[in-house]
């Protein structure tokens, strides 16, 4: 069946998702396996979001809130701004297309940076829009080379802070320098999904810039530190403008009941919240030191993950899997030599140094069989 549609909706490539962990141990014949490629809480939602969800599946036969107004009322008062300031959406992902159909027409140009989240580009090429990618620098965002490529057809430019798949962050003194460049029509959209976890003392606040005049929208998600990825909610806080733009787009009841009061009771508990920033830290300490003492790089990161550069990506990820260990190969984002691994609990952790190890020696003896095959063909 030849279905007529626009050219730039039949170019797109889908979004390729990770493997789920029964996908992976019914194909293989393996039990006992681990997913370290989505960049989840290994820690699992608070416990007080678990209590929030039971008591709300009795009331899943009403349509949600679809102005979300405790949760609203919360934020508002976290984040410090007005509630109408805020948008959410089901994940941040909504809210990046949302952003992209309300301010990019036919024709229009986006400016992102090379390794930078793939929906971006997806987003915009949905729109029939066009996306500029600016080199990266170290592995980062170049705001200066970012801001450069801004041209008169520029509508959005994304940032992520820090930057999946790379967990590069830029600071205050880069983002300043970048506003002052940026035309004050063009619309910049700030990713935060990895904030939470950033300890670092120049990481810019976002908010803080919401009282200029200029269109900006900040995107935070319930899916990393909070734990509920499964459930699927992230929120915008924005300029008026900008919001209310969005919002005439929104579908109605876009955020299901149970997302919104188990992020309501998550958002409450920040014993859980500093519990996941522990064991993250301690994680990716010991990721680091068990990557390096495998003679192996990454790139160091914010996030609650790590980019190692493991040589040919596709076949470290296949004997990962052959080992029970998913991890997350990037060659969408222009990386084929690495992988990204998600910090999981010490076992977990263990469990997949102890199985890269596995991989990268069994690389170095068929090397050093072939170099011998060679010499003796010789």
């Amino acid at each position: 069946m030849k279905l007529r549609t626009k050219p730039w909706i039949r170019s797109l490539q889908p979004y390729p998702p990770g493997k789920p962990i029964e996908e992976l141990e019914r194909e293989y014949g393996i039990r006992d396996s681990i997913k370290l490629a989505s960049n989840e809480n290994p820690l699992g939602p608070s416990p007080k979001a678990v209590s929030a969800l039971r008591e709300a599946v009795a009331g899943v036969h009403r349509y949600p809130d679809g102005g979300a107004f405790y949760l609203r009322r919360a934020l508002a008062e976290r984040c410090g701004v007005p509630p109408e300031l805020l948008l959410f959406g089901n994940g941040s992902n909504e809210l990046i297309e949302l952003a992209v159909r309300a301010f990019v027409h036919e024709g229009d140009e986006a400016v992102v940076s090379e390794h930078a989240f793939v929906i971006y580009a997806m987003a915009v090429q949905a729109q029939g829009g066009h996306t500029t990618v600016v080199p990266a620098r170290d592995y980062g965002h170049d705001l200066e080379a970012m801001a450069a490529a801004i041209s008169p057809r520029t509508r959005i430019v994304f940032l992520a802070n820090p930057n999946n798949p790379t967990g590069t962050l830029y600071g205050c003194g880069a983002w300043a320098r970048f506003l002052a460049e940026v035309p004050r029509q063009t619309v910049i959209v700030v990713d935060e999904a990895y904030a939470e976890y950033v300890e670092r003392a120049d990481y810019p606040q976002t908010l803080n810039t919401l009282g200029e005049d200029r269109p900006l929208l900040m995107l935070r998600t319930f899916s990393k530190i909070y734990g509920l990825a499964g459930l699927r909610i992230g929120y915008g806080v924005g300029s008026a403008a900008v919001i209310e733009l969005m919002n005439r787009l929104r579908a109605p009841f876009n955020v299901n009941v149970l997302a919104q009061r188990a992020a309501l009771a998550a958002l409450g508990d920040d014993e859980h919240l500093e519990r996941s920033r522990q064991v993250n830290r301690r994680g990716m300490q010991q990721l680091e030191a068990g990557i390096a003492g495998l003679g192996l790089a990454s790139v160091p990161s914010y996030a609650n993950f790590l980019l190692v550069r493991v040589g040919d990506a596709a076949a470290t990820y296949e004997n990962l899997l052959r080992r029970g260990v998913i991890v997350r190969p990037v060659p969408v984002y222009g990386l084929p030599e690495h992988v990204r691994v998600t910090v999981g609990t010490e076992a977990e952790n263990q469990r997949f140094l102890q199985a890269l190890g596995e991989v990268v020696r069994g690389a170095s003896r068929g090397a050093a069989a072939a170099a011998r095959g060679a010499s003796d063909a010789v």
